[in-house]
């Protein structure tokens, strides 16, 4: 190695094994706060704002002390799932994209965008139509086809001269995603039962999944967050390149099937719990290196925060754009979100994070 590779080797170790970012960016910690009160908020409203708005205090009341009344039953049974939904999903979503872009170094990647979510929603509409009923027999499926998406699109997003760049992986992911979509149109208009089933998939939603659904995605969901926390300070190798990183003893084969795995774990979960929610992959990891700079051991935690977080108060603002109809999360995220990927293809440093 030249001299210059070797100081540039020595400098990435001294940044790596300094204290993390917070102990040096005491305003890294007060945004991470802020972030934390921002969720809280959210989670609020999720319980109070609808076409019936509950006071706070009645909503405290229906948590405390239930009771049979209407206010308890709507805060109980139908308010408290769909914050928990939103939680759990806007984690997961969140923490994977966050991942997917640290271990491609793609601004651009994202479950949505890389046809992830199409592809597994695909296979839980494959499952509805084969009979399949529970939570945990959609997971299984969603799985498969969310693995079975991200190798394709990351093969043909490899093709031709300078393997596989950021806008190529992005083209591939809408290819897919409109190929895959057709296919699951295909699947519903043949079987009326399965569209009926399948429709809150469609456009994403909080409203559709239960108690089951947490039950049964909970432990995938812990399985994922270890495996993301496990490779983010090998993210913040990689970021300086595969050959620097290799140099410094990260196990590239390692951390990518962690990676990897992480993704296909929490992506799936989150398309059964909500379907196929689009955007928030892609922009909370921006938004969470906008707050805390490049580091993952700061990006992995504010991801699963502010995912939540940006997910509930799409969610939110649904239920009041068309009172007294609304619009599911899905739609909200996708208006929203668009004009954010525009934003970032525009840039002029797109090819790397």
């Amino acid at each position: 190695m030249t001299e210059g590779g070797s100081s540039t080797v020595a400098e990435a170790q001294r940044i790596l094994t300094e204290p993390a970012v917070g102990a040096r960016r005491p305003s890294t910690v007060a945004r991470s706060v802020s972030v934390v009160a921002v969720l809280v908020v959210a989670c609020g409203l999720s319980l109070v704002v609808g076409s019936y708005p509950i006071p706070l205090s009645d909503v405290l009341s229906a948590i405390v002390s239930p009771g049979t009344g209407a206010v308890d039953t709507i805060v109980r049974h139908v308010r408290i799932p769909r914050t928990i939904s939103g939680l759990l999903a806007g984690s997961a979503l969140g923490v994977a994209g966050a991942v997917m872009q640290g271990l491609t170094r793609n601004p651009l990647a994202g479950p949505g965008i890389l046809g992830i979510n199409a592809g597994a929603s695909l296979a839980v509409v494959t499952a509805i139509a084969l009979g399949v009923t529970t939570a945990g027999g959609y997971l299984w499926f969603a799985f498969a086809g969310a693995g079975a998406a991200a190798l394709l699109v990351y093969v043909l997003g490899s093709l031709g001269r300078g393997g596989a760049t950021p806008v190529k992986l992005a083209l591939a992911g809408a290819a897919l995603s409109a190929m895959v979509g057709s296919m699951t149109t295909v699947v519903t208009l043949l079987d009326a039962a399965t569209l009926d089933q399948y429709r809150f998939w469609a456009v994403g939603s909080l409203t559709r999944s239960g108690a089951d659904a947490a039950a049964a995605v909970g432990p995938f969901l812990a399985i994922g967050f270890v495996l993301a926390v496990a490779v983010g300070g090998s993210l913040n190798t990689l970021a300086l390149g595969e050959d620097v990183a290799r140099s410094l003893g990260t196990r590239l084969v390692v951390v990518r099937v962690f990676a990897a795995s992480s993704v296909l774990l929490l992506a799936g979960a989150a398309t059964v719990i909500a379907g196929p929610v689009a955007f928030v992959g892609l922009a909370v990891p921006h938004i969470a290196r906008i707050l805390a700079g490049p580091d993952y051991r700061w990006i992995m935690p504010l991801s699963a925060l502010l995912g939540p977080a940006l997910l509930l108060l799409a969610d939110v603002a649904g239920r009041l754009l068309v009172q007294p109809e609304q619009l599911q999360v899905g739609i909200v995220t996708g208006l929203a979100g668009g004009p954010f990927f525009l934003y970032l293809v525009r840039r002029r440093k797109v090819a790397q994070l």
